[in-house]
């Protein structure tokens, strides 16, 4: 299933991953099934993007540099973007942080530990944001 062309009507997952071969891992499995990508290496350089952009979900680090964490996105996006605030999934290398612990519980967002496999990351995608857009 492979999407062809950009359609103005199939709006990309914006991820935020500061670790570049992370980044580039998730971006190519979203990307095999066939959702856009639009990336940001930081929460800052992520709010940005959302201030003025479209996109069908968020797959978000809880840990990003820059001042702007993945719970401080989250606290924006359910502000300002409100209908994104179900469409996001974080990913994290540290679950049993409190911090972590504590924001999971407030935000209800479903959380993946790294590493994770392909296809449970995409089944929690799917499922958060639905499918890939087609048209």
């Amino acid at each position: 299933m492979t999407q062809t062309g950009t359609q103005p009507a199939c709006a990309p997952v914006l991820l935020i991953e500061d670790e570049g071969g992370i980044r580039e891992f998730v971006r190519s499995v979203l990307e095999r099934y066939g959702y856009q990508v639009v990336t940001a290496e930081s929460g800052a350089d992520a709010l940005r993007l959302l201030a003025n952009g479209q996109f069908q979900g968020v797959v978000s680090d809880m840990r990003t540099p820059g001042g702007v964490d993945g719970a401080q996105v989250h606290a924006w996006i359910t502000t300002h973007r409100p209908e994104l605030a179900s469409r996001l999934v974080f990913i994290t290398g540290d679950i049993a942080n409190d911090e972590t612990a504590a924001t999971l519980r407030r935000t209800g967002a479903p959380c993946l530990e790294k590493p994770f496999r392909v296809r449970e990351f995409i089944a929690v995608v799917e499922n958060t944001m639905g499918k890939a857009w087609h048209e």
